[in-house]
């Protein structure tokens, strides 16, 4: 089984960085903002995270989103049964980085988990504030 490192983020606030401040490598990346409606136009769910459950309905009942998470596990898959197998990474974004990716991210780890793979999961912004646009 692979190790799977998942990153979600925001593309608004800028590029995925490493320690070094150099781009953080990864293999595979998912960018939700064009294809899955996004939270942040309805004003109810505007100010909460993927930490509401409110957001997390939003988003895994957006049509599409749950047949994007099998696909992501198949690649992640593909890429982990490669010839120098280690590490997968995974990026996946939206614009503010607080609704879309972090639920992506966690439906994501799930299903590799209960695929017994090992996973990890950092939200580089969804704890950072609304961003106005």
């Amino acid at each position: 089984m692979a190790v799977v490192e998942i990153v979600s983020f925001g593309f608004l606030h800028g590029p995925l960085l490493d320690e070094n401040g150099d781009p953080l490598l990864v293999d595979l990346t998912v960018d939700l903002r064009r294809h899955f409606r996004d939270p942040h136009v309805s004003p109810q769910l505007r100010y909460m995270t993927a930490d509401d459950e409110p957001v997390r309905r939003a988003v895994l009942g957006t049509p599409g989103v749950s047949e994007l998470v099998l696909a992501t596990v198949a690649a992640i898959e593909a890429f982990a049964s490669g010839p120098s197998a280690g590490t997968v990474t995974v990026a996946d974004g939206c614009a503010g980085g607080r609704h879309r990716a972090p639920v992506f991210a966690r439906a994501l780890a799930d299903r590799l988990t209960a695929s017994g793979h090992q996973v990890t999961v950092q939200h580089r912004d969804m704890h950072r504030a609304v961003v106005n646009r």
